[in-house]
């Protein structure tokens, strides 16, 4: 049987899932980073990447997988100390990069990065964080009730996805328009020495999150 859309709930959870996606974080800090430092373009692929690890914790969490994973101490404590160690490679290798250079077209990269590269940074950044897991899982747990179809949940899941590449391709054209830009790289290799410490005390912070 085939039951009518919960409007209500769909609206609810995406409601609270907006609210999230918006909030700082590494999500946040590696779109920024990524579209002073290689461009518009770089920017948006990164964006895909983080929407795209939205899709991989929704399969896991309409599965079932993810109350196993948020319930055993082993494997959240596996992607929790991934998630750090995948952060304080990017805080490290950011303090000591070169100071971000500017570029006529802000639509292509300014640093050699590929599209796939940029891409992959913006799926572990998402998909190793242990918050972004919990937020998702509890998000589901709370609000989508047990005898919503699967289908809807898929698609709120989808929705979720668009949202935040939406949201962050958004905040890369922001940051690659010639004003903002600019004004970063005034700031030279000192760009470079704040944005990769945001990282690393992003992760200290992540180190001392607990599932609770």
């Amino acid at each position: 049987m085939i039951m009518s859309f919960p409007l209500i709930e769909y609206l609810t959870i995406i409601g609270i899932f907006s609210i999230g996606a918006i909030s700082p974080g590494p999500d946040f800090a590696m779109v920024l980073r990524q579209s002073i430092i290689h461009g518009r373009k770089a920017g948006v692929f990164t964006s895909l990447g983080i929407a795209s690890a939205i899709l991989v914790h929704g399969a896991y969490t309409i599965l079932g997988l993810g109350i196993i994973i948020s319930q055993s101490l082993l494997l959240f404590s596996i992607v929790k100390y991934l998630g750090i160690a995948y952060l304080l490679y990017l805080g490290i290798s950011a303090l000591f990069a070169p100071a971000p250079e500017p570029s006529v077209n802000l639509s292509e990269k300014t640093n050699n990065i590929s599209s796939t590269k940029s891409f992959t940074i913006g799926f572990l950044t998402n998909l190793l964080n242990p918050k972004a897991m919990l937020f998702f899982i509890s998000l589901f747990t709370i609000i989508v009730s047990a005898a919503t179809q699967a289908q809807f949940q898929a698609f709120y899941v989808f929705s979720m996805s668009i949202i935040l590449f939406i949201w962050f391709t958004l905040v890369a054209i922001f940051f690659t328009t010639q004003k903002v830009r600019n004004g970063f790289y005034k700031l030279g290799k000192w760009f470079n020495r704040i944005t990769g410490l945001a990282l690393i005390i992003l992760a200290m912070r992540m180190a001392f999150f607990e599932n609770k």
